[in-house]
């Protein structure tokens, strides 16, 4: 199931920049999705990592906040395929309950990720943050 937030209230004329959630777990989903969309962000959330990938074909979003472990498909499976289909890639930010190192340097080296959260050790406002400074809005 996929969902489609409207942004929230955009002061600017510019197009609103767009975020695809992408986590199983609806109370993880939720506080980010309401944090990016105070900060004015179209959001756009999916729950397994096949419902990600149609997202971002249709949406082109700018950033994907994305969960390593999934149903029907993994984060590190969607963000390689992400990488080989986008024209112009989105900026990812990964998250996980998973504390070991290897899945970062995986994911960061090998796959592009553009930044790594460890679930519990983070608050919304802090991925919101991060994808300003990736997408040069710091």
């Amino acid at each position: 199931m996929t969902e489609q937030h409207p942004a929230g209230d955009a002061a600017s004329s510019e197009a609103p920049k767009k975020v695809l959630v992408v986590d199983d777990e609806r109370d993880i989903v939720e506080p980010i999705r309401h944090a990016f969309e105070k900060e004015g962000f179209r959001v756009f959330t999916a729950h397994d990592g096949n419902a990600a990938l149609d997202l971002a074909e249709r949406e082109d979003p700018d950033i994907v906040i994305l969960d390593v472990m999934m149903p029907l498909r993994s984060g590190f499976l969607v963000l390689e395929r992400l990488r080989v289909t986008q024209l112009n890639p989105s900026k990812v930010i990964m998250i996980t309950a998973n504390e070991g190192k290897r899945h970062e340097q995986y994911a960061r080296e090998k796959l592009g990720a553009d930044a790594y959260f460890h679930k519990g050790t983070f608050h919304p406002t802090h991925l919101v943050q991060k994808a300003q400074e990736l997408l040069g809005n710091s």
